[in-house]
Protein backbone atom coordinates (compact mmCIF):
# COMPACT_ATOMS: atom_id res chain seq x y z
CA UNK A 1 0.00 0.00 0.00
CA UNK A 2 2.64 2.65 0.62
CA UNK A 3 4.45 1.81 -2.66
CA UNK A 4 1.43 3.95 -4.02
CA UNK A 5 1.61 6.64 -1.90
CA UNK A 6 5.60 7.46 -2.47
CA UNK A 7 5.10 9.14 -5.59
CA UNK A 8 2.58 11.68 -4.06
CA UNK A 9 4.82 12.33 -1.57
CA UNK A 10 7.50 12.67 -4.10
CA UNK A 11 5.48 15.11 -5.94
CA UNK A 12 4.27 17.36 -2.68
CA UNK A 13 7.70 17.19 -1.49
CA UNK A 14 9.20 18.43 -4.70
CA UNK A 15 6.42 21.58 -4.47
CA UNK A 16 7.53 22.16 -1.37
CA UNK A 17 11.30 22.23 -2.20
CA UNK A 18 10.20 24.62 -4.97
CA UNK A 19 7.66 26.91 -3.12
CA UNK A 20 9.40 26.26 0.86
CA UNK A 21 9.52 29.87 1.46
CA UNK A 22 5.81 30.83 0.88
CA UNK A 23 5.19 27.61 3.01
CA UNK A 24 7.75 28.56 5.77
CA UNK A 25 5.93 31.90 6.78
CA UNK A 26 4.92 30.37 10.14
CA UNK A 27 3.06 27.98 12.28
CA UNK A 28 -0.69 27.20 11.25
CA UNK A 29 -2.56 27.06 15.09
CA UNK A 30 -4.70 24.37 15.77
CA UNK A 31 -8.04 25.68 16.90
CA UNK A 32 -9.92 23.10 19.50
CA UNK A 33 -8.85 20.48 21.29
CA UNK A 34 -7.29 18.12 18.31
CA UNK A 35 -5.53 15.02 20.18
CA UNK A 36 -2.53 13.45 18.22
CA UNK A 37 -2.75 10.69 16.59
CA UNK A 38 -1.38 7.48 18.51
CA UNK A 39 2.31 7.03 17.35
CA UNK A 40 4.48 3.91 18.30
CA UNK A 41 7.61 3.01 16.35
CA UNK A 42 10.82 1.60 17.07
CA UNK A 43 14.31 4.06 16.67
CA UNK A 44 17.44 3.17 15.02
CA UNK A 45 18.95 1.46 18.44
CA UNK A 46 15.38 -0.86 18.34
CA UNK A 47 14.13 0.92 20.99
CA UNK A 48 10.12 1.58 21.01
CA UNK A 49 9.03 5.10 21.40
CA UNK A 50 4.95 5.23 22.07
CA UNK A 51 4.18 9.16 21.80
CA UNK A 52 1.78 8.16 24.76
CA UNK A 53 5.08 8.27 26.71
CA UNK A 54 5.84 11.78 25.99
CA UNK A 55 3.30 13.15 27.56
CA UNK A 56 3.48 16.71 29.94
CA UNK A 57 6.51 17.35 27.51
CA UNK A 58 6.47 19.60 24.32
CA UNK A 59 6.83 17.30 21.30
CA UNK A 60 7.96 18.45 17.38
CA UNK A 61 6.44 15.33 15.44
CA UNK A 62 8.27 15.60 11.89
CA UNK A 63 7.26 13.05 8.80
CA UNK A 64 10.22 13.60 6.46
CA UNK A 65 12.02 11.27 3.89
CA UNK A 66 15.81 11.52 2.83
CA UNK A 67 15.05 12.55 -0.51
CA UNK A 68 13.38 15.95 0.49
CA UNK A 69 15.64 18.19 0.38
CA UNK A 70 13.79 20.52 2.82
CA UNK A 71 14.27 17.80 5.18
CA UNK A 72 17.95 17.66 4.95
CA UNK A 73 18.09 21.71 4.93
CA UNK A 74 16.29 22.46 8.28
CA UNK A 75 17.68 19.42 10.58
CA UNK A 76 20.70 21.56 11.84
CA UNK A 77 18.27 24.07 12.75
CA UNK A 78 16.55 21.44 14.43
CA UNK A 79 19.83 20.49 16.69
CA UNK A 80 20.26 24.36 17.20
CA UNK A 81 16.23 24.39 18.55
CA UNK A 82 16.86 22.26 21.12
CA UNK A 83 19.79 23.58 22.92
CA UNK A 84 17.71 27.18 22.55
CA UNK A 85 14.28 25.51 24.66
CA UNK A 86 15.66 26.22 27.70
CA UNK A 87 14.19 24.91 30.43
CA UNK A 88 11.28 23.77 28.68
CA UNK A 89 10.59 19.67 28.42
CA UNK A 90 11.03 19.73 24.75
CA UNK A 91 11.64 16.78 22.41
CA UNK A 92 11.76 16.00 18.27
CA UNK A 93 10.49 12.46 16.80
CA UNK A 94 11.19 12.48 13.31
CA UNK A 95 9.32 9.98 11.84
CA UNK A 96 11.01 8.57 8.14
CA UNK A 97 8.65 7.78 6.34
CA UNK A 98 8.67 4.31 4.44
CA UNK A 99 12.16 3.70 3.72
CA UNK A 100 14.99 1.44 4.25
CA UNK A 101 17.20 1.32 7.50
CA UNK A 102 19.98 1.58 5.47
CA UNK A 103 18.85 4.89 3.49
CA UNK A 104 18.20 6.25 6.84
CA UNK A 105 21.58 5.60 8.54
CA UNK A 106 23.16 6.65 5.40
CA UNK A 107 21.39 9.77 5.28
CA UNK A 108 22.00 10.21 9.86
CA UNK A 109 25.90 9.53 9.13
CA UNK A 110 25.44 12.47 6.89
CA UNK A 111 23.31 15.21 8.57
CA UNK A 112 23.92 14.37 12.14
CA UNK A 113 20.28 14.83 13.83
CA UNK A 114 20.92 14.90 17.76
CA UNK A 115 17.58 14.07 17.90
CA UNK A 116 15.20 10.74 17.55
CA UNK A 117 14.90 9.46 14.49
CA UNK A 118 11.52 6.68 13.83
CA UNK A 119 11.28 4.44 11.41
CA UNK A 120 8.23 4.07 9.73
CA UNK A 121 9.19 1.35 6.76
CA UNK A 122 5.54 0.25 6.57
CA UNK A 123 4.07 4.13 6.35
CA UNK A 124 1.19 3.28 8.59
CA UNK A 125 1.80 6.62 10.62
CA UNK A 126 1.14 8.37 7.65
CA UNK A 127 -2.32 7.53 6.99
CA UNK A 128 -3.18 8.11 10.49
CA UNK A 129 -1.83 11.54 10.56
CA UNK A 130 -3.07 12.44 7.11
CA UNK A 131 0.43 13.10 6.03
CA UNK A 132 0.81 14.44 2.44
CA UNK A 133 3.98 16.02 2.17
CA UNK A 134 7.57 16.28 3.21
CA UNK A 135 8.28 17.51 6.10
CA UNK A 136 4.74 17.65 7.94
CA UNK A 137 5.51 18.90 11.18
CA UNK A 138 2.98 18.64 14.34
CA UNK A 139 3.84 20.11 17.51
CA UNK A 140 2.00 18.58 20.40
CA UNK A 141 1.76 20.06 23.48
CA UNK A 142 1.95 18.80 27.33
CA UNK A 143 -1.68 17.79 26.97
CA UNK A 144 -1.38 15.97 24.07
CA UNK A 145 -3.20 17.89 21.90
CA UNK A 146 -1.95 18.90 18.53
CA UNK A 147 -1.00 22.82 18.71
CA UNK A 148 0.49 23.43 15.51
CA UNK A 149 1.05 21.97 12.12
CA UNK A 150 3.51 23.30 9.76
CA UNK A 151 3.93 21.85 5.99
CA UNK A 152 7.45 22.56 4.38
CA UNK A 153 10.62 23.43 5.60
CA UNK A 154 11.60 26.38 7.91
CA UNK A 155 14.52 27.22 10.28
CA UNK A 156 13.10 26.14 13.59
CA UNK A 157 15.99 27.78 15.85
CA UNK A 158 14.56 31.54 14.72
CA UNK A 159 13.36 33.88 17.64
CA UNK A 160 9.60 33.79 16.72
CA UNK A 161 9.41 30.02 16.58
CA UNK A 162 11.22 29.15 20.06
CA UNK A 163 8.88 31.66 21.29
CA UNK A 164 5.87 29.93 20.30
CA UNK A 165 6.56 26.78 21.49
CA UNK A 166 8.10 27.64 24.77
CA UNK A 167 5.13 29.48 25.06
CA UNK A 168 3.40 26.01 24.98
CA UNK A 169 5.86 24.66 27.47
CA UNK A 170 3.97 27.13 30.55
CA UNK A 171 0.44 26.23 29.40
Amino acid sequence: MFKRITPFILLFSLTGLLTGQAQAVGLKAVKGDVPAPALQLKDLQGKTHNLKDYRGQVVLVQFWATYCGPCRKEMPSMNKMMTKMGDVPFKILAVDMGESEAEVKQFVDEVKPEFTILMDEDGDSIQSWKVFAAPSNFIIGMDGNIKYTLFGGVEWDSPELIEKIKALGKE
